[in-house]
């Protein structure tokens, strides 16, 4: 997939005082300005991570303004700072609205999210995201959660398997690496990223690298059911938002822009067809678009972080 995951980039560290071991936040400035902060509002980061967003909300925010940061990944907990106007919701986004009311609070000046992986994640090789190291077959962003990449790998049946490659991979001979899992897993176990690697080398197209990239970017969304997430996520949010509120998402691949930006065009996230030319039927959308066009690195930033060079950023306002 020409916009995958990086998972051997450089990660270097940059001024903007988060955790840069964790993960570097890309786009900072444009998301931040994007939501046009209000000193005593309330905001949300669905993607707390190293919290380097999180930190430029905070700096932005007065003193009776509030943050609720989520985020499912344990590890990130190591991360909040002291400040007592940040609430962390140690749970999927997608229970968004749920813990809101947990906090009782019904509406918000601002949601963001950044659906990229942390390169903490990619890091911590026990964790399964990465090619580059030896490790289980996990890829887990919450580890409560039961479903692992070993799993996918040994009990979907062929058609299952190839569907998940072509779509969430883009991988170029999906048919035949699903019908090379489903003969190989009897005879030897696909439970170790070396054991995977070795078992399909026959069947790699192109450089290794990318296709295994490709193949482990399919199953880290499978197993996380990272779209499903986002557009229960998207659904809740025009309710969640005061008139005049916004939201700023940054995907890093094809399939997750296309949902927010349908989404944010016309309140739905799958692609449909319009039947009716001359609109006369068509219901209005729930949130204005800000961004015409994504918002994409700048030379600056992509030459400090090479992860940024996927990344799009799409704002939107409720009206």
């Amino acid at each position: 997939m020409s916009e995958q995951d990086n998972h051997s980039a450089d990660f270097s560290a940059d001024s903007s005082g988060d955790n840069p071991e964790y993960h570097v936040p890309v786009l900072l400035q444009e998301t931040v300005d994007g939501l046009q902060i209000e000193p005593d509002g309330i905001y949300v980061d669905c993607t707390f991570g190293g919290g380097g967003h999180s930190k430029e909300i905070l700096k932005r925010l007065g003193k009776n303004g509030q943050l609720l940061a989520f985020d499912q990944d344990a590890d990130a907990r190591r991360n909040i700072p002291d400040d007592p106007r940040i609430v962390f919701v140690p749970h999927n986004f997608r229970h968004l609205q749920r813990f809101l009311r947990v906090h009782k609070l019904t509406q918000v000046n601002g949601i963001m999210a950044d659906l990229g992986v942390s390169s903490h994640q990619f890091d911590e090789a026990d964790r399964g995201f990465s090619i580059r190291f030896e490790g289980d077959m996990d890829m887990r962003m919450d580890k409560r959660q039961t479903l692992t990449a070993f799993e996918v790998v040994d009990t979907y049946d062929e058609q299952r398997l190839h569907k998940l490659f072509e779509q969430y991979g883009e991988v170029t001979n999906s048919k035949t690496l699903a019908r090379t899992i489903v003969q190989v897993r009897d005879k030897m176990s696909l439970k170790t990223i070396a054991n995977f690697k070795q078992a399909l080398h026959d069947v790699v197209k192109g450089n290794p690298n990318k296709y295994f990239a490709q193949v482990f970017q399919a199953l880290r969304i499978e197993v996380n059911d990272e779209l499903g997430a986002l557009k229960e996520m998207l659904q809740q949010i025009p309710s969640l938002l005061k008139p005049g509120g916004r939201v700023a998402i940054i995907t890093f691949h094809s399939l997750e822009d296309r949902i927010v930006k349908n989404f944010f065009r016309k309140g739905d996230t799958e692609e449909t067809v319009d039947t009716d030319p001359f609109a006369r039927n068509v219901p209005e959308a729930p949130l204005k678009v800000i961004t015409k066009k994504p918002i994409t690195a700048s030379p600056v930033e992509l030459k400090r972080n090479p992860r940024s060079r996927s990344a799009k950023l799409r704002v939107a306002e409720k009206p």
